[in-house]
């Protein structure tokens, strides 16, 4: 019998860096709003569900002025979020009953693409966990409290992390509820921080692309108009 896959969107950021009263994935990219693009690319992909949780307020206008708008057929539920990343996963899990896999992708992203969903799909299947990302260009400082450089990792074993972050759903449901039974939430930003520090599992990275950006400032969003000249995102 062939697994089932479900994704979880996180759009309830207030996207306070971005200095606008419209949250980071709902400003127009291209005619759209930012989130559209990722719902596309999941759309189009072999996820089976899509749940999307909002910020509170904003469930109605997903659902009339994206999801009906251009014809999302996957999306089953649309879910408000919580006031941190982690309590709007959890409330995503919630609605992924059945599923095997799960993907949790930022709706702030829009160049997710089908490849990479793909990419991550083989690594979860073979791993149990599968992180995009892509090792940096830069050289990194690792800064004390005073801002003086404490220590230089090597650069080769450095990565920016990205979304998605795919993981068997019996795995990725155990690690959530043993954060919110132990409320060790202090630092948490991520999944696979979730899955590393609650179930001390390791997590596989794989290569994305750099151009799987994270829309959270006005430089970013002009980046974004720049890559949207791609045929392959220019939707």
């Amino acid at each position: 019998m062939s697994s089932r896959h479900a994704a979880i969107v996180l759009a309830a950021g207030s996207g306070t860096r971005m200095h606008s009263d419209i949250p980071k994935q709902y400003l127009d990219l291209r005619g759209k709003p930012v989130l559209y693009y990722s719902l596309k690319a999941l759309e189009e992909s072999f996820v089976d569900d899509i749940v999307l949780v909002t910020g509170v307020g904003w469930q109605e206008y997903c659902q009339n002025e994206i999801v009906k708008k251009y014809g999302l057929k996957k999306v089953r539920s649309i879910v408000p979020g919580g006031a941190q990343r982690y309590d709007s996963v959890y409330r995503g899990l919630r609605e992924t009953e059945g599923a095997d896999y799960i993907y949790i992708h930022d709706g702030a992203r829009p160049f997710l693409t089908v490849q990479i969903l793909e990419n991550a799909r083989e690594t979860a299947a073979a791993f149990g966990s599968a992180i995009a990302g892509m090792p940096v260009k830069d050289t990194i400082k690792i800064a004390d409290e005073n801002q003086y450089v404490k220590e230089t990792p090597l650069r080769s074993s450095v990565w920016q992390v990205q979304t998605p972050q795919a993981f068997r759903r019996e795995l990725v449901v155990s690690a959530y509820r043993k954060l919110f039974e132990t409320g060790s939430f202090q630092g948490i930003t991520d999944d696979a921080m979730v899955v590393e520090q609650m179930l001390e599992m390791p997590v596989k990275l794989f290569e994305a692309s750099y151009e799987n950006i994270k829309i959270t400032t006005p430089e970013d969003l002009k980046v974004a108009e720049i890559l949207m000249d791609d045929p392959a995102y220019g939707a």
